[in-house]
């Protein structure tokens, strides 16, 4: 009998895990740390296996330090040792295992070197061997390894547990400035909260004294702040406070503040200065990219008043020319999670990318000679492009137009999915919120809330709409419209549609944008969002080489002046000049004084916009250019990788084992056969033609003409059985016909009638000489339907 894995791991794995002194609380048997890639395709929607670790060691609850990949006894116990080293990489370890029960090989990443080993190393050996390394003294270990606050419910991910411990190993040692680099959904709040509980309740602080730490949790708008006070930073108690204008509070231990209410401005000298300067241990700076960490920032005299306290910046940008600043001040992060990384391991959603046109857009806009705006103004001669609409000039027949063209696009899909509008500026936001409005009338009759505003000026009112729009359970607000203030922090975990309706030459905002849609609810049906681009924004920056997320999919429209799809297809280039802007955000409305304010754009309410094709897009294999492809090119593509002419896969698909390999692999990348052959028009048709078909261009055969030859060409096959056996193979042909190659399982298909009126599978199985030669007969048949 043959020893399993399993059989490895219960009788060999653990008894030596034991005997070198590790416990059930050190031992995650089967830890599964990641979620499975999400795979888009054709609508359809799978994901790729999880990544499951055999065993991971724990030193402490929330320190693992090892990983184990056991083989079975029989294989050499070094074959798992590059997946373990894998493993190991990826959760940031330094000991790998690879075990067949009898011997053990060991990988040390501190050292560089593998021996093998006859019993696991102790735990108090690898804590030895790792402390050493890392020069973590007795005293940081304590601390260090003090416990994170649990929440039931809500194991931290693996990335997480290693952002946290790295931040506190590094104040610990006297890092004075720690940059930790997640991308947007990944948890900053929850890494931050974290990081605060372990050095509170180990009473660290900056001075060696016994006390609790004071920490300032600095971010640029309130809801930032207000929202992880509440809720995150529950826990914490009456020990947290919130510093404004008014009584200044000192007896605290975990404070929060916007920059704007502590800055300084042309009417207030800085509310920071009520604080000595060494009046904070710790300081953490929510999205610290947006520049608090510039030379000329007042917000950087904050950061500088208060030098004695160690600080952390929490950003979801890696490093970029525009946000340089940061990492100049901060240094190079400790760790780094990034958006192609969390959408690797499943737990950010994908996105389908969908390029919408206007022929404004497409050719430019020149007003007629003496041509008037609203105002009576004269509009300058020039030829208007992508880049001035609503800056120079606002064309409210092109907000119509992309109103009535998200309206119809919503009414093919879902026209209560949440969804963000990214407009131009606050005033542009209230055009196309009317807009969407006035287009989707019916459903605001129902629901006076279902488009809204939420920008600066909206005040309290907007904070409540937000609060409505980001919950789980609500249906309204449906559509938000807003210029910049929803680009950052704001968590809608059922946002299913990001829509740019302005410009966006940054990648940083860029990145934070398309972060409002990565969130994923398996229990809501939210596998992944939508990227509707109306300025060509997203098609441009994707193509930057510095991007690291690629779009599942990337589709283009054309549409006409009532906003509706039409007919036209043509392949737009992406550029790659990515042009830096440094815009100040959107956070308190511009004071303007009394009486009418300055107009800064012509208004154009008349004319006609048309949004000029549909057209599917996706990248290439090195992420950078676009090209027209369609789900049976897609098919093609993943089929042709793996084999590239016709005879190599008519070969490994004669053979069952690889069989099952291709459709595995296959259904990975989100290709089934039933959603093929809907699109190709033949769901009667045998799989191994139907992707014979798309890939190299080889006539179809059905399933009816596969089995015909098969009884016509190869009748020596079914004559070497009884009469019986005969019949039961003919029934399980005849249900491949009708149903597919599913029904060649065993023992499945005999389960139901009309096999299963020959007997039980013991008894099937016995007009074939057993079970085994039963199985053998359906496979052989199975291989043979494919030699021609």
């Amino acid at each position: 009998m043959t020893v399993t894995e399993a059989d490895t791991c219960r009788k060999y794995v653990l008894p030596k895990l034991y005997a070198a002194g590790w416990s059930d609380d050190q031992i995650s048997e089967q830890k599964t740390f990641t979620a499975g890639r999400i795979v888009v395709a054709g609508g359809t929607v799978t994901r790729k296996k999880k990544k499951r670790a055999d065993y991971l060691l724990r030193y402490t609850r929330d320190f693992a330090i090892a990983v184990v990949e056991a083989k079975a006894s029989h294989k050499n116990p070094g074959d798992g040792i590059q997946q373990a080293k894998e493993y190991a990489r990826i959760l940031g370890l330094q000991f790998a295992y690879s075990t067949n029960g009898a011997s053990i090989v060991e990988h040390d990443f501190i050292t560089g070197k593998e021996k093998d080993l006859e019993s696991f190393p102790s735990p108090q050996e690898l804590w030895g061997r790792l402390s050493g390394s890392e020069g973590i003294s007795p005293e940081t270990a304590e601390r260090l390894l003090t416990p994170s606050y649990h929440i039931q419910d809500k194991t931290p991910r693996y990335y997480q547990e290693i952002a946290v411990n790295r931040a506190v190993q590094a104040l610990l040692q006297e890092k004075r400035r720690v940059l930790i680099t997640m991308a947007t959904g990944t948890g900053k709040t929850f890494v931050s909260f974290q990081i605060i509980w372990k050095l509170w309740n180990s009473r660290w602080n900056r001075t060696g004294e016994h006390r609790r730490p004071k920490v300032l949790y600095l971010a640029d708008r309130n809801f930032l702040v207000d929202v992880p006070k509440d809720r995150e930073f529950a826990a914490f108690g009456d020990a947290r406070h919130k510093i404004t204008a008014g009584n200044i509070v000192k007896s605290r231990e975990i404070y929060f503040a916007i920059y704007q209410a502590i800055a300084k401005d042309e009417r207030r000298p800085g509310l920071y200065r009520e604080y000595p300067r060494d009046f904070f241990d710790l300081i953490i700076v929510d999205e610290c990219h947006r520049g608090s960490a510039r030379d000329e920032s007042n917000w950087r005299e904050i950061l500088e008043y208060f030098e004695p306290a160690y600080q952390i910046g929490m950003t979801a940008t890696p490093l970029r020319e525009d946000n340089r600043d940061t990492y100049r001040y901060f240094g190079n992060p400790i760790y780094l999670y990034s958006l192609r990384q969390g959408i690797e391991d499943g737990f950010l959603a994908p996105y389908r990318v969908h390029r919408v046109v206007s022929d404004v857009d497409a050719a430019g806009w020149r007003p007629s000679p003496g041509e008037l705006d609203r105002y009576g103004r004269e509009i300058p001669d020039e030829h208007y492009e992508t880049q001035d609409f609503e800056t120079i000039i606002a064309l409210k027949s092109r907000t119509e137009a992309f109103a009535k063209h998200l309206t119809h696009y919503l009414a093919r899909t879902d026209r209560y999915a949440k969804t963000i509008i990214f407009c131009v500026d606050q005033e542009h936001a209230l055009e196309m919120c009317k807009a969407l409005g006035n287009a989707n009338s019916d459903l605001v009759r129902k629901y006076s809330d279902y488009v809204v505003r939420i920008t600066a000026e909206e005040g309290a009112v907007g904070r409540g709409y937000l609060d409505r729009f980001s919950e789980l359970e609500t249906t309204t607000p449906t559509l938000v419209t807003t210029s910049k203030l929803l680009t950052t922090g704001v968590d809608v975990p059922t946002c299913k549609n990001v829509v740019i309706a302005r410009v966006i030459k940054s990648m940083t905002e860029f990145k934070q944008i398309i972060g409002r849609g990565t969130r994923v609810r398996d229990d809501y049906g939210k596998y992944y969002f939508t990227i509707i681009d109306y300025t060509g924004s997203a098609t441009r920056l994707f193509a930057d080489p510095e991007f690291d997320g690629e779009p599942a999919l990337i589709s283009e429209d054309q549409i006409n002046s009532a906003g509706e799809p039409v007919s036209q297809t043509y392949e737009v280039e992406p550029t790659h000049e990515i042009e830096q802007r440094e815009t100040q955000e959107e956070i308190t409305p511009l004071l303007e004084p009394e009486g009418e304010s300055p107009r800064r754009k012509y208004y154009v309410d008349g004319g006609s916009v048309e949004i000029v094709a549909d057209v599917v897009y996706e990248m290439d294999t090195d992420g950078r250019q676009l090209r027209v492809v369609k789900y049976t090119d897609y098919a093609a593509d993943k089929v042709r990788a793996m084999y590239p002419g016709a005879a190599e896969f008519r070969s490994a698909w004669t053979r069952a084992e690889e069989r099952l390999h291709i459709l595995q692999a296959l259904g990975e990348r989100g290709i089934t056969l039933e959603k093929l052959g809907e699109v190709v028009g033949r769901p009667d048709a045998d799989p191994f033609d139907l992707l014979c078909h798309v890939a190299y261009n080889l006539p179809l055969k059905t399933r009816q003409e596969r089995a015909e030859i098969l009884q016509k060409n190869k009748p020596d096959f079914f004559t070497r059985y009884s009469q019986e056996a005969r019949q039961i193979l003919d029934e399980i042909l005849e249900k491949y016909i009708a149903h597919g190659i599913e029904e060649f399982r065993i023992p499945d298909t005999l389960k139901f009638p009309p096999i299963s009126r020959h007997g039980n599978v013991m008894e099937i199985g016995q007009f074939f000489g057993g079970a085994d030669k039963l199985r053998q007969a359906v496979e052989e048949m199975q291989n043979l339907l494919y030699l021609n």
